[in-house]
Parts: C-alpha cells; sequence; structure tokens
C-alpha cells in the first residue's frame, strides 16, 4: 500500500513556540500490519510522545505513556498488527516532542560532584535570578545552584551526559532549535532524561562536539571573562504540566556526606572515582579512572 508520510507541527522548546522537527512515517506491509517510525531532523535527541486518540482494528500494546528517545535521524518505533481480515489497521494520533525525558526516571539522592578543580576549596552563592534563561519571561518557579568563581577557572562535569548545546556570547542559528536563552553556557542531557545547564561556562579550547559523551569529573571548559559565579541549572519537560520542572540536586562536600550546599558552607572539592564511576561501563572505568 501506498506510504503515508505525515509533516506533523511539534512542540519544542516552550510549549507556546512550534516547529516541524520531527517526521512521523507509518508503512503498511504485505500483510496489512502499519510500521511506524520517526525521523529527527535536528542535531540532537528529542523525546516523542506519541498517542492515538482513535484506534480500529488492531491494538497498541506498547508501555503507556510511549515515550521515545529520538537520536538524529531515523529511529524505528513499533508495529501495529492487523486484527481484522477485512480491514487494515486505522488510526488517529497526537503527538508532542520534547527536549528532556518528560516522564523522567529521576533519583533526587543522585551524588553530583562540585564541579571545580579537586583539592580546591569554593563557596557557593545564593541564586537570586535566572534573567535571560527563557528569553523575556521567567519560569514561575525555578531552583538553581550558583557558586563564586573567576574568570578561567576551570570547570568539571557534575555528572555525566552528552552536550546538546554550546552557547557562546552571541548566539545564532535557528531558535526553534535553543534550548534557553542564555549565552555563556553549555547544555547537557543527562542519563535520566534531565538536562542540566553550566551558565558562565565556556568552550575556550572549542574542544566540545555536539552529542559528545562527557564523564563525570571530567573538564567541561573554563569561566567566561567578566564571571563571577557559574549557575548550575537541572530541569526537565513534564506531561504533567506546561511548565518546566526544576531539581535542586545534592552535592558530594565530604567523603560518604551529600547535601543540598548553600552560601554558608565552603567546601573543599573532591572528586572520589566511586562517584565518578556510578554511570560509566566497565570499560569506561578501567579506561578513564585507570581501575
Amino acid at each position: 500500500m501506498q506510504k503515508i508520510l505525515l509533516f506533523l507541527i511539534l512542540a519544542v522548546i516552550s510549549f507556546k513556540n512550534y516547529a516541524q522537527l520531527v517526521d512521523i512515517q507509518y508503512n503498511y506491509n504485505g500483510v496489512g500490519d502499519c510500521i511506524f517510525g520517526a525521523s529527527n531532523n535536528t542535531k540532537t535527541p528529542l523525546f516523542l510522545n506519541l498517542s492515538f486518540t482513535n484506534l480500529e482494528y488492531t491494538r497498541f500494546t506498547e508501555p503507556l505513556p510511549y515515550v521515545k528517545k529520538l537520536d538524529p535521524g531515523y529511529t524505528g518505533l513499533f508495529t501495529l498488527l492487523r486484527e481484522s481480515e477485512e480491514r487494515a489497521p486505522q488510526f488517529i494520533f497526537d503527538i508532542q516532542t520534547f527536549r528532556s525525558n518528560p516522564v523522567p526516571d529521576i533519583n533526587l539522592n543522585f551524588p553530583y560532584l562540585i564541579p571545580f578543580e579537586p583539592g580546591s576549596f569554593v563557596k557557593p552563592v545564593d541564586v537570586k535570578n535566572i534573567e535571560g534563561f527563557w528569553g523575556s519571561e521567567e519560569p514561575k518557579s525555578w531552583k538553581a545552584t550558583g557558586f563564586n568563581t573567576n574568570p578561567g577557572e576551570l570547570v568539571y562535569a557534575a555528572r555525566q551526559g552528552q552536550i546538546v548545546e554550546i552557547a557562546a556570547a552571541n548566539r545564532s542559528g535557528e531558535a526553534k532549535t535553543w534550548y534557553h536563552t542564555w549565552t555563556n553556557s553549555i547544555t547537557l542531557l543527562q542519563p535520566d532524561g534531565t538536562l542540566i545547564t553550566y551558565k558562565n561556562v565556556v568552550d575556550k579550547e572549542k574542544k566540545l562536539e555536539l552529542n559528545q559523551k562527557i564523564y563525570a569529573g571530567q573538564i567541561l571548559g573554563e569561566v567566561a571573562p567578566n564571571s563571577s559565579e557559574i549557575i548550575l541549572m537541572i530541569y526537565h519537560n513534564s506531561l504533567l504540566s506546561k511548565d518546566l520542572q526544576f531539581i535542586i540536586p545534592l552535592f558530594v562536600t565530604a567523603p560518604g556526606k551529600l547535601e543540598i550546599v548553600n552560601s554558608a558552607l565552603n567546601i573543599e572539592v573532591i572528586h572520589p572515582n566511586e562517584i565518578r564511576g556510578l554511570e560509566m561501563t566497565k570499560k569506561e572505568i578501567k579506561k578513564i579512572l585507570k581501575e
């Protein structure tokens, strides 16, 4: 049967802004089953939520809600099996796409590393505002962690992640592909599906690439010129709300100690290998941690 290609308008970044970044494709095979796939036309991962509003002559057997990570390019999704001798599957569906996993499995006790040179001392700061994060708007509620620092100081990854955006002093490209509107920042997609943005951090040596894996405790960049603090913000989309959801992480502040940092602390930075290796494979542990 004829292949049908639908170009659907998908929600990206803000639920108020829409862009055609994903093509949903479905094709009937020789026995009448319908095979679904999706093409992510962007340079970094998207998360697809697909839901059927009408379904006949077949059953949808995937776990609900159906959320699928789409790497750039084509991803096979699922097959609707024909259950009628006379009719092929018929359906109507809705989709949304998100920059982060809208149903993340978050461990609120996950240990994050203080993102500075091990052995140095750092003082947290209270973040008063996140001006410029969402254009002229600001999320209704937000949470962020800040640290005092100096321009040029090295910044280390607090947790493993995949680089999805590198924003310099001036933004370029299509705004519909941006993760936020901050400049001088680096954003990673973390293994649990959340995003982490390092504000006032730059890739001066141009060593980073989109989709590159960064390991916990690995040098990420350096503090931007004229910056006296960096801000870490962890957030994700949600199927249950149009607002971004924000997370305050627990940091490793001493051997065996995790806490939410505040401006009353003066912390000696440590990067224990047992924490750095939590999300590494055995091969990565042997190669990177030399164990």
